[in-house]
């Protein structure tokens, strides 16, 4: 019965891939996609497809990242366009060999529709970008939740600990502040891409090169 975190995909297939060969998701896991799984990289169609048959083999609880957003935007306003498409939307549509938005599959609008904002377990919360610590979940704004950069200058006053992507951590590691992880480790741009094991708080990383690396989270490095 394992609870998983994946940090931002963007379009890396190959590293999501790797995760999966590695850990083996099964009928026992949560694994918990924090968003953003369009844009920039090469393969969004694959990551979808992919995530699309991880449903059927483990509890999928898939967040809305900004980037998400933003697609759909652009889907349903055209004057939204141009803007998406210098966001990473150009990889996006070149990965379906789309010409238009009507060339992507129905069951992939249907999983961008179906993303959530947030979720909850008994120790941790999984957000994409960020929290107002003073307000419950229910009442978070939804410009906090995928938009504001990483903060962790006080813990949410559930007392439940945070787990987030959105703020690239160039590093390749992700940010830990004890009560709050940021988990995108920029699979992208380079770095990699992180499953973070909540309970036990072990990191697996994988490129898209191929590499492959297990470490402990790092101590608390960030206690503003």
């Amino acid at each position: 019965m394992r609870l998983f975190a994946i940090g931002d995909i963007h379009g890396c297939a190959d590293a999501l891939r790797r995760l999966d060969q590695e850990l083996k998701f099964g009928a026992t896991d949560t694994v918990v996609t924090l968003g953003d799984y369009v844009n920039r990289g090469p393969a969004t169609r694959a990551v979808i497809d992919h995530l699309l048959e991880l449903r059927h083999r483990c509890r999928l609880v898939t967040l809305r990242g900004n980037h998400e957003v933003m697609m759909l935007r652009a889907r349903d306003d055209s004057s939204f366009l141009f803007k998406w498409l210098t966001y990473g939307g150009t990889q996006t549509l070149d990965s379906y060999a789309a010409t238009s938005f009507a060339d992507i599959p129905d069951a992939h609008w249907s999983f961008l529709e179906s993303t959530v904002l947030y979720h909850e377990e008994v120790n941790d919360f999984f957000v994409h970008a960020n929290v107002v610590p003073e307000l419950p979940m229910a009442e978070q704004p939804e410009k906090t939740l995928l938009w504001a950069n990483f903060s962790a200058k006080q813990p949410h006053v559930s007392g439940r600990r945070m787990i987030c992507g959105h703020s690239a951590q160039k590093s390749g590691r992700p940010l830990n502040c004890g009560h709050a992880v940021c988990i995108d480790t920029y699979a992208y741009g380079g770095g990699w891409l992180t499953c973070l094991d909540v309970e036990a708080n072990v990191c697996w990383q994988a490129s898209q090169d191929g590499e492959f690396r297990q470490e402990v989270l790092s101590a608390p490095e960030c206690a503003e």
